[in-house]
């Protein structure tokens, strides 16, 4: 091991202007509204008369990702689709980042260009140009800050305080796996530690790993509506879970709401997880979060074309009274919404 890595590039050889002439020499610009990218001391946008979207996120090593299993690739792509994930949220196109890592000595050059490959190619798949950043040392491992700017027309914007009484209340995908996925790669880390003779075994749980390490910002299905004339009346992405994220609509539009357990999309793979862990899927897709799926609600009277979307689910629906923010089992019970996701700062 340590004669591989005395192979690699230190950071240090290169310096800090030099790890940004590096890193951002073969950049491309797709956008007409990036006017001037990396290169000046700010970047220049021009969105003509469309609204400017922004949003940023940060991930921390040991906070929001774990190295032993998080491929450096896949946590570069995963930091650029949670960012654009946000703009989907509000009915937007993502079109820009500003990348800003905080590293510390154990990475090299060849590391940071790994990361870089995962940022790359998700800012491909989203069309969305890398405009700026920063670079800078750190004692405490890695972290990498996103802010993503997007644009939408001003009549399109959706919010989260938008939902009307008797909207129907749709998610994109299905729901769990993100979570399930972390608990098999933590089960499997932890047996690894324990035995390092002892290889992890994620044979026929590639689904739910991916849906953990590499998830996807879906652009498709803002994209999708807008093809149907639908415009959500509110909207929110599941980074939290489903409960939270619906208690955010509810209390952000002074309304209620009824979810119905059977018509939560969870996958094959996520049950079968689930069942190994003696973990109910129901309460993954409710709590487990980083699923990045899209959470909206439409009018009633859209019903048939919503129906007829792939990759679209009817879960639920918006009603009058903002005490009565319900979960109705496949059995008719009805249990009160808790947000139990994930939280910062919690003891």
């Amino acid at each position: 091991m340590d004669k591989e890595n005395s192979n690699k590039k230190k950071l240090s050889d290169l310096g800090e202007f030099g790890l940004i002439s590096h890193l951002t020499k073969n950049i491309e610009l797709k956008n007409n509204s990036s006017q001037k990218g990396v290169g000046d001391d700010a970047a220049v946008l021009d969105y003509k008369n469309k609204k400017t979207l922004i949003s940023t996120d940060m991930l921390v090593e040991g906070i929001h990702f774990d190295l032993t299993y998080t491929p450096l690739k896949h946590l570069g792509y995963k930091a650029v689709a949670s960012n654009v994930s946000d703009i989907c949220a509000m009915n937007g196109i993502a079109k820009q980042i500003v990348i800003s890592i905080a590293l510390d000595k154990r990475f090299s050059l060849e590391m940071i260009e790994e990361i870089y490959e995962g940022i790359h190619a998700a800012c491909d798949k989203y069309g969305v140009d890398i405009v700026g950043g920063d670079t800078t040392s750190s004692l405490t491992g890695l972290s990498i800050s996103i802010t993503v700017l997007g644009e939408a027309e001003d009549e399109e914007i959706t919010y989260r305080n938008g939902a009307k009484e008797n909207d129907l209340i749709c998610v994109s995908g299905d729901l769990g796996g993100a979570y399930m996925g972390l608990q098999l790669l933590e089960r499997e880390k932890n047996i690894f530690l324990d035995n390092p003779n002892i290889q992890p075994d994620l044979e026929g749980h590639d689904y739910i790993v991916e849906r953990q390490l590499k998830p996807e910002a879906r652009q498709d299905i803002v994209k999708l509506l807008k093809s149907k004339n639908i415009k959500p009346n509110s909207m929110i992405d599941i980074s939290d879970g489903l409960a939270s994220e619906v208690l955010h609509i509810c209390e952000d539009s002074n309304l209620g709401c009824s979810l119905f357990e059977e018509k939560i999309p969870i996958d094959y793979q996520t049950h079968k997880m689930a069942e190994e862990f003696n973990i109910n899927s129901t309460v993954a897709a409710l709590n487990g979060g980083e699923d990045y799926e899209l959470l909206f609600t439409v009018p009633l009277d859209k019903h048939d074309i919503i129906s007829s979307i792939p990759n679209v689910t009817i879960v639920g629906h918006i009603n009058s009274d903002r005490n009565e923010k319900n979960l109705i089992t496949r059995d008719g019970t009805k249990i009160e919404l808790q947000a139990q996701g994930w939280c910062n700062f919690k003891e």
